[in-house]
């Protein structure tokens, strides 16, 4: 278990992510941390910005497209 201590960063706290916990997370600069309450604890994640657009897309077309992708499956 890795022990971070909340630091004043400007007029905001925050905390610096060692190299050992990025890699846990599969984090780097620039990406964005989610984190939400769970019964064991809190969840942190890495968000994928990219993949959660193309989701997105992804539905948009289904949702457009409906008749010919089921026409495609069959």
């Amino acid at each position: 278990m890795t022990r971070l201590k909340i630091r004043k960063i400007g007029n905001s706290l925050g905390v610096v992510l060692p190299k050992d916990v990025l890699e846990m997370l599969g984090a780097s600069e620039g990406d964005a941390v989610s984190f939400a309450r769970t019964a064991h604890g809190i969840m942190v994640s890495v968000s994928d910005e990219e993949g959660e657009k193309l989701r997105e897309m992804a539905a948009d077309v289904m949702k457009r497209r409906r008749k010919a992708l089921k026409v495609l499956a069959q």
